[in-house]
């Protein structure tokens, strides 16, 4: 419960410690239809996740925020905040929205993974909690369920079905936890914290995104204008 919160939190404050920002308290109003199965899942509506989110920013820029990255910790928003960027087009803003998704934790010198089929809750993401969180971590319950892949659909991978996970992991969990280690952990999480540092000093030196949208919001408020 809350590990994907825990972990993304715990990145970010290692990371503006490395390179400063103001960080929003924890925010955990995400995409997670496909687990309001699960005993303890909130799952709010589309719009009013949506509703809050914009209300969110566009506080945080009235406050003075002219940039706001969204530091994203949930594979069940990977198509949620990519959609509320595009979004923020749709009508005149004073300030810039960036996504700063899922990083890529497959870097040269990663302590191998163990288990095939890391997609939720296994090696590496409870490896994460054991760094993050170690209280929470009880490896002895790992193989109380199993991560496997059910297959129990059998679509092309061109069709996209907002089922595929419940299908393939009914059990919300994806992977062999058991195999979890401070070792991959502590590798992972400080490869993820480099990433966001990286991200951080990028839109502290973009003066470019500002224009550009400003430029947009002008257009498109005379469209038979623009040559």
């Amino acid at each position: 419960m809350g590990t994907d919160l825990l972990n993304v939190r715990y990145a970010t404050i290692n990371a503006v410690h490395k390179e400063f920002a103001i960080v929003f308290p924890e925010y955990y109003f995400g995409q997670i239809f496909e687990a309001r199965h699960e005993p303890g899942t909130v799952a709010y509506s589309a719009s009013l996740q949506l509703e809050l989110l914009q209300a969110t920013t566009d506080e945080m820029a009235r406050n003075g925020c002219e940039k706001v990255i969204i530091v994203n910790g949930h594979g069940g928003n990977e198509h949620l905040l990519p959609y509320f960027a595009q979004s923020q087009l749709a009508m005149r803003h004073d300030y810039v929205v960036y996504i700063f998704g899922l990083p890529d934790l497959d870097r040269a010198g990663r302590p191998a993974v163990k288990s095939a089929g890391e997609l939720h809750a296994g090696e590496a993401e409870t490896s994460h909690t054991i760094i993050s969180a170690p209280g929470a971590v009880h490896l002895d319950r790992a193989n109380a369920e199993s991560g496997a892949d059910q297959h129990r659909l059998n679509l092309p991978d061109s069709l996209y079905t907002g089922i595929w996970w419940y299908a393939r992991f009914p059990n919300h969990y994806a992977g062999d936890a058991s195999h979890a280690n401070k070792e991959l952990g502590e590798f992972d999480m400080q490869t993820w914290t480099d990433e966001l540092v990286t991200a951080i000093k990028a839109v502290k030196a973009d003066a470019e995104s500002l224009k550009l949208q400003n430029e947009f919001f002008e257009k498109a408020s005379h469209p038979l204008d623009t040559k």
